[in-house]
């Protein structure tokens, strides 16, 4: 079994750190990349505000549609290796689901849409690099959210990033019948 207070710089395969004892700090809020468990950024005010106007947004258009998850691990290949990370929020149409039920693991497919919200200390030039791991582990879309800006940065696979400020509305024929705008997100918010 892997110490989980010592394995920041020691290389961790996919099983050992799926293995990881829940409960301790770095084992339920850290993610693998290149072997590596790093600790997710403990989320601050605008992030969980934002958060929380995300998933309600989501769930109001989508909870019959698959699954939406919140800080749910995902396995993912990055690079070449094993990547889990932990997205803010995500949503998995449910002809993306496996046939079999869903235990209590990380998601197992690639999910249609990742929301990343930058917290203080991030920077979007990194999140947007995150994104592109994303949509090259074969994520459809990644939404980067910048409380502070109050912007959504929309990134597809084939097209580049577009960001969407105010009352610009944001739709897209992956997600039919859902609309939002960034004010409506972050008055929902309360920003």
């Amino acid at each position: 079994m892997v110490n989980p207070t010592s394995t920041i710089s020691e290389p961790v395969s996919l099983a050992e750190f799926l293995t990881l004892p829940m409960g301790e700090a770095i084992a339920d809020r850290a993610e693998l990349i290149e072997g590596k468990i790093i600790p997710k950024m403990t989320p601050q005010r605008f992030h969980s505000k934002t958060q929380r106007a995300i998933l309600r947004i989501l769930e109001d258009w989508g909870e019959d549609r698959g699954e939406i998850g919140v800080e749910w691990s995902v396995v993912l290949q990055r690079q070449g290796e094993d990547w889990v990370p932990i997205p803010d929020v995500f949503y998995v149409g449910s002809d993306h689901l496996p046939p079999r039920p869903l235990e209590d693991e990380p998601c197992p497919v690639p999910p249609d849409l990742v929301v990343e919200i930058i917290s203080p200390g991030q920077r979007f030039g990194d999140m947007a690099a995150k994104a592109m791991d994303y949509l090259i582990s074969d994520v459809l879309r990644v939404w980067v959210i910048d409380p502070r800006a109050q912007t959504i940065t929309v990134f597809h696979p084939d097209a580049m990033a577009i960001t969407y400020r105010g009352d610009t509305p944001l739709t897209d024929p992956l997600f039919p019948g859902l609309t939002l705008t960034p004010t409506q997100l972050f008055q929902k918010a309360g920003l």
